[in-house]
């Protein structure tokens, strides 16, 4: 490819939208184009980063043996009704109607259109196993997209579902997709981690998701440097503290604290742990009728040490609060507690409330929370003594750095990552409602258990920058990037012995199977290589005058501080090294 055919338009400014590191080099490298919000034009430089995610995508799931579709954009709101999904997804679903007043949508993902298929198509267990992907665009309506591919509206995604006859045939097909996942995504070149993630309503230990590491990554990793052990903050265990509670050994008192609410400013103000503190939080359940009215309510107040942060995952699991639960309002809470957020505890409530304390709180002694009255806390709380022992006891807080590895191999680190691929166990939460169903070997019908394997194809590239740039601009892995080698002649349009050189080698690296550019577009050296340094080509070959005349060419990858000299006779050879390093 000569760089004058080709369409680079790299800018020296990022737009002022551009928040993180990604959007402004794929809008500067002239990748990407915004057309509105969270709609991008992917533009020849990163259309080409994307063909070459998918090539990889597309080799490895066919290697595990799953068979490509492609299923539409726009479906019909009927299948979505089947399952509930057309009402319960919320505004993230764009609905849409056609001229005749019919429903439909614009695909966020398409369990429903699949599932379909599967009942159509797979009659019999003989059909079984199949495994369905498709690489397709997707639309989620984002309430606020941002940062550029990360958190788009429009994207593209592979996503892939299995249909199986039992749940031992379920567990098969996923773990045959965790291994092709890995092999993905070590052939992007990108660190990343696959943590245990939350199942949600569905249950079970079968949901990875595949993490790239970044500082700048929404998602908080947790893991294990002396182990395997790795989790999303969602899933990971704290462990309940080892040994029985302490004896009390303060007297329960009554304490001003004037205008501190926080744990952070009571510790402060009493000169005492952190630690000592305890975290109030007041959630409530409702009971409905046929109608969806409200008939009753109950309040429920959680207790978390003060340095600690609830996990609303966690929480859904508590029996009671399993079914759904919501923050409690102001009235509720002063009517509860008699008085507003800030000064609550569970001594001396106003009305009856449903306890259920953390595995830590669940052991301290002699602990400080709120009196319930503004301005007032009380300090030396023991449990039996001074209140009745919880309703519930549960791990409903954060991790924090340090913690005991639920493994009971080491302690947990935790670090930042960008999530770009998730595998999880369906069951028959589509099969059923839907009356999917095949022929078994008794000749009955039978639900499909089915799984779901996701990976978000323009967010990879987004999160590879993330994790590999400088001032500078982008540096690809190998893999993905989108020239392998960039030909870097000086006054090419002045030296026919340049032009020839550089025609060659370009020639060669092409004949060869090599992804090579080269820049026959007159640039002065300096612009010419900061647009490839933007771009982030990991391998460039400069080509001059007085190089030709000293017999040598320069070599620099992208990552390289300074080039390297290599004998012009021999820069073919050592640049196919370099590629198969």
């Amino acid at each position: 490819m000569r760089a004058s055919q080709f369409l680079i338009s790299t800018l020296k400014e990022a737009p002022a939208d551009a928040e993180v590191a990604s959007h402004r080099l794929m809008t500067r490298a002239g990748m990407i184009k915004k057309l509105g919000a969270g709609i991008y034009t992917f533009m020849p430089m990163g259309l080409r980063v994307i063909r070459k995610v998918e090539a990889i995508v597309r080799e490895e799931m066919n290697r595990a043996g799953a068979v490509e579709l492609t299923m539409p954009v726009v479906q019909p709101a009927e299948l979505w009704q089947e399952t509930g999904r057309f009402d319960k997804m919320g505004p993230e679903l764009l609905r849409i109607k056609d001229r005749h007043e019919r429903d439909f949508v614009v695909q966020p993902t398409s369990e429903e259109v699949v599932t379909d298929i599967g009942r159509q198509e797979l009659r019999s267990y003989k059909q079984l196993p199949k495994n369905l992907y498709q690489i397709q665009t997707k639309f989620r309506d984002e309430r606020r997209p941002r940062f550029g591919l990360m958190r788009g509206r429009e994207f593209i995604m592979k996503d892939a579902y299995s249909f199986d006859r039992d749940h031992a045939g379920a567990q098969r097909s996923y773990q045959a997709m965790a291994k092709a996942y890995r092999a993905i995504f070590d052939r992007f070149g990108l660190r990343y981690r696959a943590v245990a993630a939350d199942s949600g309503a569905i249950g079970g230990d079968l949901s990875e998701e595949f993490q790239v590491i970044a500082a700048t990554g929404e998602d908080a990793i947790v893991y294990c440097p002396e182990s395997d052990y790795a989790a999303n903050m969602e899933k990971a265990e704290a462990l309940a503290p080892k040994g029985p509670r302490e004896a009390a050994s303060k007297p329960m008192t009554k304490t001003p604290t004037p205008g501190k609410s926080t744990c952070e400013d009571v510790a402060a103000l009493l000169n005492v742990p952190l630690q000592t503190t305890v975290k109030s939080l007041v959630l409530a359940t409702d009971e409905t009728n046929d109608k969806g009215e409200v008939v009753k309510s109950q309040v429920w107040l959680l207790l978390v040490r003060g340095d600690h942060d609830m996990n609303e995952i966690k929480v859904g699991k508590v029996p009671g609060l399993d079914n759904g639960f919501r923050f409690a309002t102001v009235p509720e809470i002063v009517e509860h507690f008699g008085t507003k957020p800030g000064y609550l505890g569970p001594i001396n409530t106003k009305k009856p409330v449903k306890v259920v304390a953390d595995r830590e709180v669940a052991v301290m002694a002699d602990w400080i929370c709120g009196a319930n009255e503004e301005d007032f806390h009380i300090t030396g709380v023991n449990w039996g003594r001074d209140l009745p022992e919880p309703d519930a006891v549960a791990d409903i807080r954060n991790v924090v750095e340090g913690d005991a590895s639920p493994d009971g191999k080491g302690k947990l680190a935790i670090e930042r990552g960008i999530e770009v691929g998730h595998i999880f166990y369906l069951g028959t939460k589509y099969s059923v409602p839907m009356n999917a169903t095949f022929l078994d070997e008794d000749g009955k019908p039978k639900p499909f258990e089915m799984g779901c394997y996701g990976i978000g194809i323009t967010r990879l590239p987004a999160a590879a920058i993330e994790q590999n740039h400088d001032e500078r601009g982008i540096i690809w892995p190998d893999a993905i990037a989108p020239f392998s080698v960039v030909v870097c002649p000086i006054g090419m349009d002045r030296s026919a012995d340049v032009k020839a050189a550089a025609e060659k080698l370009h020639d060669d690296l092409l004949a060869a199977g090599v992804d090579v550019i080269l820049d026959d577009r007159g640039e002065r050296p300096g612009a010419m290589f900061a647009d490839w340094e933007l771009i982030g080509v990991p391998h460039r070959v400069v080509i001059s005058d007085r190089g030709l005349k000293e017999g040598q060419l320069e070599y620099q990858h992208r990552r390289d501080a300074a080039a390297t000299k290599v004998p012009a006779g021999e820069v073919f050879t050592f640049v196919k090294g370099k590629l198969t390093a």
